[in-house]
């Protein structure tokens, strides 16, 4: 059988990218500070932040949500049962990764840290190769001319 038929990944790229990006971009705002720019109202960047937080936080949950009801992998590196258009799926083919990326600049938000937003576009480019196009080629192995007409509708970040 096909490599990616089988499953899209034999390890989970991104939540480990996610975790990585998390401790990275809180280290290097504690060991290498970057100004934050002047003349920003912090209250409100953090309040904006803690917004992002939880859009993010939604967009996992109803996604996961999907996910388990439909019947199929939530892991990103098992092999797909179902292919899920519904929810949030309807608006993004990786509501998941896009949360990541929000949760990574929400963080950038409340902590005030330009680096949280160089890691955010770092580790979304990284999900992209490692898990997004693997997981893609995957998708259309297994669901063929349903996940092509699925794919033409639903953008794949937003």
């Amino acid at each position: 059988m096909n490599a990616r038929a089988d499953r899209p990944n034999v390890f989970p790229w991104p939540p480990v990218i996610l975790a990585a990006a998390l401790v990275l971009g809180v280290a290097l705002t504690i060991l290498y500070p970057l100004p934050w720019p002047a003349g920003m109202a912090r209250d409100i960047l953090q309040g904006v932040g803690i917004l992002l937080a939880m859009v993010a936080t939604a967009l996992y949950a109803t996604a996961l949500r999907e996910l388990w009801r439909a019947g199929t992998a939530i892991l990103p590196h098992h092999k797909a049962r179902h292919l899920v258009t519904s929810g949030p799926f309807k608006l993004s083919r990786n509501p998941i990764y896009l949360g990541n990326v929000v949760l990574l600049s929400a963080f950038g938000l409340i902590l005030g840290s330009l680096w949280m937003f160089i890691v955010a576009a770092i580790a979304a480019f990284a999900e992209q190769k490692l898990g997004i196009e693997r997981e893609e080629a995957h998708l259309e192995q297994r669901f063929g001319n349903a996940w092509r007409v699925y794919k033409k509708k639903v953008r794949r970040w937003i």
